[in-house]
């Protein structure tokens, strides 16, 4: 059952975007197993959306893919809190999560309190060209996901085989330039009035610009380098430390 949600960003949390787990690239996988062993530790874990390459609720050989994944996340949700920011790869995850506070795209930002401060929390995919806005939700539309599981299902899983070959081929560690100008959109949002910090993934980018109304921080892409992020306040502010992730030889 899941329980209600904690609205504080504890200190030492740790935060992942991006990670694009897939059978073809299983560093999440490591770094999820380092937690349930107790080799990393953290009062709570948050995932800033598209930390699987593919997983959408009804498509049953996306959760064939991620299984593995999928169950030992499902395990260390019954250790530690974990918030998921659904992305625009993974989407209509409740029901595979019954222990993790899921928040879909629809009611992002999440708000959270640290230290005072009020930090808003998203996968990136909000202040977007109208355009993008009709297509994700077209995506997310669970009639059409049933449907596109029936058909992927009666043609031999076509659509997710060219999927992920496509994904396979994506490069995320791309620098965007002139990066500035869209965190600006922000700026004219109405939920960022009151807030004090915006945390989202979705660019890639591991940028950071405290020049703007607001505190900004685009995390870097777990897939690019390994990289995760923990809450470590300073002088009462509310500071990331960004730690590189590495798997132990054996």
């Amino acid at each position: 059952m899941r329980t209600s949600l904690d609205n504080t960003l504890h200190e030492g949390a740790i935060l992942v975007a991006d990670s694009h787990y897939a059978p073809w690239r299983t560093p999440f996988f490591d770094f999820l197993s380092a937690l349930d062993s107790g080799e990393i530790q953290t009062p709570q874990l948050i995932l800033m959306g598209d930390n699987f390459d593919l997983l959408f609720g009804p498509v049953t050989q996306t959760l064939s893919l991620n299984r593995s994944a999928i169950d030992l996340l499902n395990r260390l949700s019954l250790k530690i809190p974990i918030i998921y920011l659904e992305g625009n790869h993974d989407f209509q995850l409740s029901t595979l999560f019954p222990h993790i506070q899921v928040i879909e795209r629809a009611h992002q930002p999440l708000v959270l309190h640290h230290n005072g401060s009020r930090i808003a929390l998203l996968h990136g995919d909000i202040e977007v060209p109208w355009g993008y806005t009709i297509y994700t939700a077209f995506i997310r539309n669970r009639i059409l996901l049933y449907g596109l599981n029936f058909l992927n299902e009666t043609f031999s899983g076509f659509i997710i085989n060219a999927l992920s070959k496509k994904m396979q081929q994506k490069n995320h560690c791309h620098k965007i330039d002139n990066f500035e100008a869209i965190t600006k959109r922000h700026s004219k949002a109405a939920w960022i009035k009151g807030c004090d910090r915006i945390i989202e993934g979705h660019y890639h980018q591991n940028r950071h610009f405290s020049d703007l109304p607001f505190g900004y921080d685009n995390l870097g892409a777990f897939a690019c380098n390994e990289r995760i992020y923990r809450v470590k306040s300073s002088q009462n502010q509310s500071a990331l430390e960004e730690v590189i992730f590495h798997k132990e030889p054996q």
